[in-house]
């Protein structure tokens, strides 16, 4: 009794440590989608921010904003294009790396031209624009070059792929077509020699090899029987039984008759 209790406090206990688990793991991933969605729609609204400053905004001011908006443009789509491409490639881990390195400069220098936005002396942002000029289109420049590497590795494979499967369809196609004609029952195989078909014979039933050659208005000597070099008296071929057109075989994309049509 007290091991039968035993067993049940042991799964009551398992139920709610699954229990408890279950919902530890459900909750982690409803906050990771919630810090996804909110990330997201932050960067919706920076990035919208962004482009009304540069249409709005004169001078220093407009081209920081700029600066910063093809900073974050071109970050992002390397990032996304190399996280997507390396599960299925795995030589792209040392781009990761150093994708991770430039990502560091990016953040360091979106973070000046940020400060740049709210400095209110505007001979000094005018001061530093050309250097952070600089280096933002090398840090664009160089998220370009491996993003645009990976996407004409993606390409290269993904055209290597598709020859390798367009021989290997012809290839099978060939195959597919490749068909010898079937010998039917009653019919001669196409390129064979006919075998020896039956001698046409008279009304006395002989067959024209054993007419005489001087021509039908000759009179053989008839010899008695018994006598030496005498011929045998004629005999009667063979019946021969027609075919049952029941039985017949054809073609096998032929139609079978209805039996009303071999009446």
């Amino acid at each position: 009794m007290e091991a039968a209790i035993l067993v049940v406090v042991l799964f009551f206990v398992l139920f709610v440590a699954a229990g408890v688990y279950a919902t530890a793991k459900a909750v982690g991933a409803a906050k990771r989608g919630v810090d996804r969605t909110v990330a997201q729609a932050r960067r919706t609204v920076e990035d919208t921010t962004l482009k009304a400053r540069q249409l709005a905004l004169p001078g220093a001011a407009g081209e920081v904003a700029q600066l910063r908006l093809s900073l974050r443009t071109s970050m992002r789509a390397t990032q996304e294009t190399l996280r997507a491409a390396a599960p299925e490639d795995t030589s792209l881990g040392e781009a990761l790396g150093l994708f991770d390195r430039l990502s560091a400069h990016g953040r360091e220098l979106d973070a000046e031209l940020k400060r740049l936005e709210n400095e209110p002396d505007k001979s000094r942002v005018a001061a530093h624009l050309p250097e952070l000029r600089e280096r933002a289109e090398r840090i664009v420049h160089s998220a370009d070059s491996l993003r645009w590497a990976a996407q004409d590795r993606a390409r290269q494979f993904a055209d290597d792929d598709l020859g390798d499967l367009t021989g290997q369809i012809q290839m099978e196609a060939g195959a597919l077509r490749h068909w010898t004609p079937a010998e039917t029952p009653g019919r001669t195989p196409a390129g064979g020699d006919a075998g020896p078909g039956p001698v046409p014979s008279d009304s006395t039933g002989r067959g024209a090899a054993g007419q005489d050659s001087a021509g039908p208005d000759s009179i053989r000597p008839e010899a008695r029987p018994g006598q030496s070099g005498a011929p045998e008296a004629p005999r009667t071929p063979p019946a021969i039984t027609a075919r049952d057109s029941r039985l017949r075989t054809g073609f096998p994309w032929e139609k079978t008759r209805r039996p009303e049509s071999t009446t």
